[in-house]
Order: C-alpha cells, then structure tokens, then sequence
C-alpha cells in the first residue's frame, strides 16, 4: 500500500511542513475543500479535517480545488516510478510521457502488454484514479505553465496542453484551480520582470522552474553531461544568463526530438531548482519535453532514502556526507543512448563524442538554434540502419554491434522507453553480437532508469574499490554490493566521483 494509508506518519509529515514528501502524497482538507502538498506553508488543519491521497488527480476526483499558496500542482513527481517496474509505474511513466494525450488508454495499453481494463484497475487501486483522470490533471499543469508563463492567447493554450476543446480547458482550469484562466495569468503577471517578459517574447523561449527533493548535487549530474556532449547535439554554456535576476552561470544545452517536432532545452542547476529554458517548433510538446528533462536529471529521485540506504555501509558513508545528493545522469532518448553506449565501447570519452560527432553531422537532422552552437537532432535508428557500414571507422567486430543494434531499433524488435520492462530489455540487448553486462548495464542505468543497475566491470569502479579497500574482483565486489540494493546505480555515482575525471565536476 502506498504511504497515504499511514495516517499517522503523513500527519507527522504536514506538522513538519516537511517537503521531502512532497509528491508522495497529497492532503485533501475537508474543512476548505482544497489539496495541499505536505510543506503546505499554512497552519496545519486539524487531524481529523485531514484526508490523505496518492495523487492530485486522485484529490480532483474527490471534488478538491489546488491550494493557491503551495501550488501542489508543481511538486516533484513521486519516487515511486523511479525504483518500479511493474504495470503501475510502467503506466506513469508513460502517462508523464503524453500517451495518453496522443494514442488514448487503448494506446497505453498496447504498449504495456495489458488489456484497458487491467491498467484502468490497477491505477485506480493504488492511485484513486483512472489513466483518464491522470492524464487529466497532468494536463491542468500543462496549462496552469503555459497561461502563467506565456503571452499566448488561451485557445493555443488550449490545445497545446491536450484540452480536445477551450470550454473543457476553461471547466477544468476552474474546476482544479478555482479560478479562470484569465486570473491565473493576472496573478501570475507581477512575477515576470518587463524584460523577462520582452526577451521570452522574442525568443519564443519558455522559462520554467522545475522542482526536486533536496538535497541535489550538481558537479557529477552536470559533469557528465557536459563531459560527454555530442557535439551539435549538446553544449555546455559556462555563461548562459539562466541566474537568478539575469546573473550569468553555467547551462547544458541540446536539442530534444520529439513527437510532434523539435526543441531545444537550457537547463542550470540552482540550489532549489533547475532553471529551463524551452523553445518548441510545437507547444503541444510541452508536457513530453518537461518529462524529459525531469528524467535527464533524475529530479524524481528521493536522496535522503538513497544515501540512508548507503550510509549503512562504512565505506560508502563519507563519501556521501562529503556531497549528498548525487543523482543518476539519465538520458531524454533511450535509443539514442544505446548507441551511444556502443560507440564508447573500450574507447575514451573523446573518442566516443568524436564518433558520435561523425554520425550527427553525417546523418542528424538540421535543426536552427539562434541562441547557441546546437545543429543538429541526434540520428534516428531508421536513418542510422541504412548507412553504409563501410562508412564506420570502427573495428568490424564493434561495426556488427552498431549496425545490428541500430537495425533492432528500427524494426521495433528492441523497444527502450518509458515503459520497457528492465529484465526483459537488458536481457534483448545480451542478445545482441558484442553486447556484454558493461553496455547492457549502462543503458538499464542511464536509458532505462534501473536504481539497481550496476557496472562491476567499470575500470572506474574497479580502480575505486581498490582504493577504498572494496573488492576488485568483478563477482567478489557485486557480492559486496548487496548491501546498496535498491540503489547501486547511486553507488555507482559516488564511486566514480573519487576519481579526477572531468564527470565528476560541475564545468565553470
């Protein structure tokens, strides 16, 4: 059962304002009829005015209006679909994606393997509500962003958010917020600056917020990404305005492809938020690009449960109390990664981005970015299947990894998304020719978003087990490692930050 069921544990939670569970669950008053998120800045109510809920949807279905004051629209995502696999948070996962929006429930579970009923059941038990109705409120956020953030008039609100018609935004706005949406834009206005509000206009750009738990570490989540950035693809801006007040600091930049066009994504770390800067060629992918991120940067993640966990062993502890927090650096195109795993197959990182390079500028799609260095979206697996593999400058063994890898992609006979099943999907890659555990690991790791994978055979890993005085031994260490599990990809985290490699460092 999910942790809405421990009354006395959430009312400890809401008595502390303790925003660590914010996104666990929601509290529904009775005696105003609004939802709050447990860091709720008011007065508590009194215990037994307190109803307790998995979800904001859940709220909605019960006749709850948002609260005004902690907006629990915009709380982090449960952690719960972070460390799962099963049909529930395979669903939410894809539900967060947009697919209910574009393929209906019907489209949801054909891609889960289940029938509409089944899903719908299982939603509704752990959840309190239906796909419907989660798709729903996912869709009120969505809109509540667009009128609060952009000059766009409500109809293209409308239905970039999903809304099949402006009187359904316009019900559900109401409905959910209690207020039009005319208010929400006017509350919303004395917020943004005239130059902040000239500048998006301009560029067309959408500057967000997006929330996490703390505490969030940067130098490892930035570090990699900017590490390993694809030229054309991504870039890292050590003076990207994205501060606070127009105060420069660093940004990762790349390009997103998506389903019903393109963007390009800014992203900055601040200390209780990432700062994201969205350009769309269509606004109705919104909802699926902010996921994405979310992802990239495993901002759904629950810190203070993973270095517990890691904390209980002594030769993990001061590592994680010297920088808590670290994420997992995540990816926002499972295929894209796959390929990229294989071309860094016993190579360095600058042979691995200079091979990937090759690939974009030979078979990317252009993309225009007026505000940076971005080219390019990232090959599809169609347009990588039917290259020449003459054209490849890589060993002939690792070529017949590349080139069977892409062809599964393309055929759909190897599927990695939101909803792929972890087992099953490292077990498909295992199959593939030169695909060994170090590659299938770090795609159920960084693609898949497996908590639990882990690289025994990482020269990094192996180099900082001897130097910890960890067993080396691939076999020996993962025995070693039980004690971390759910969380070894974590370990894997802190592990490698004992290193000097520039992962490990947020860029300046």
């Amino acid at each position: 059962m999910g942790m809405h069921t421990d009354t006395e544990r959430c009312v400890r939670a809401v008595r502390s304002k303790d925003a660590r569970f914010d996104g666990w669950f929601f509290t529904a008053v009775l005696t105003t009829g609004i939802y709050c998120r447990p860091s709720c800045p008011v007065v508590p109510p009194k215990p037994g005015n307190m109803v307790f809920h998995p979800s904001a949807a859940a709220c909605q279905q019960a006749g709850f209006r948002a609260c005004k004051r902690c907006r629990p629209d915009t709380s982090p995502g449960s952690p719960e679909w972070n460390h799962r696999a099963d049909l529930v948070a395979r669903a939410m996962r894809l539900i967060a994606d947009g697919v209910v929006d574009r393929e209906g429930v019907p489209g949801l579970a054909a891609r889960l393997g289940y029938s509409t009923r089944q899903v719908e059941r299982q939603l509704l038990a752990e959840l309190g509500a239906g796909p419907l109705a989660l798709a729903r409120a996912q869709r009120a956020q969505t809109a509540r962003l667009l009128v609060e953030t952009t000059a766009l008039p409500m109809a293209e609100i409308a239905f970039a958010a999903g809304f099949a018609s402006v009187r359904t935004f316009n019900d559900t706005v109401r409905e959910v917020f209690a207020l039009s949406p005319t208010d929400l834009r006017t509350r919303a206005t004395p917020r943004a600056t005239p130059s902040d509000t000239r500048s998006r206009a301009a560029s067309g750009a959408l500057s967000l917020r997006l929330p996490f738990r703390t505490p969030l570490n940067p130098d490892n989540l930035f570090g990699h990404l900017a590490a390993t950035a694809v030229p054309g693809v991504e870039e890292w801006l050590p003076h990207s305005p994205m501060g606070m007040g127009g105060t420069p600091i660093g940004a990762y930049r790349r390009t997103l492809r998506l389903p019903y066009g393109h963007g390009v994504v800014a992203l900055a770390p601040h200390p209780d938020h990432i700062a994201c800067r969205l350009t769309l060629t269509d606004l109705r992918d919104l909802t699926v690009a902010i996921s994405r991120c979310r992802r990239l940067l495993d901002l759904d993640a629950d810190p203070v449960a993973v270095d517990d966990q890691l904390r209980t062993d002594p030769v993990l502890a001061p590592l994680v109390d010297k920088a808590p927090g670290r994420r997992v650096p995540r990816t926002v195109d499972e295929a894209e990664f796959a390929v990229r795993a294989v071309l860094g197959q016993q190579v360095s990182t600058a042979a691995a981005r200079t091979h990937a390079a090759r690939l974009v500028t030979a078979h990317g799609t252009p993309v225009d970015d007026p505000e940076g260095g971005l080219t390019h979206l990232f090959p599809s697996p169609e347009a990588l299947a039917a290259l020449d593999p003459g054209t490849l400058a890589m060993p002939r063994s690792r070529r017949t990894t590349f080139t069977t890898l892409v062809r599964r992609l393309a055929d759909g006979d190897l599927h990695l998304g939101a909803e792929s099943d972890w087992a099953e999907a490292r077990a498909l890659l295992l199959a593939l020719p030169g695909v060994g555990p170090w590659t299938a690991d770090v795609v159920a790791m960084r693609a898949l978003g497996d908590p639990d994978a882990f690289l025994p055979t990482d020269l990094g890993i192996r180099r900082a087990a001897r130097e910890l005085g960890l067993p080396s031994t691939p076999a020996v260490l993962t025995a070693r490692a039980a004690a971390w599990r759910p969380w070894r990809a974590y370990a894997v985290q802190y592990l490698w930050a004992t290193d000097s490699h520039p992962i490990n460092f947020l860029p300046v």
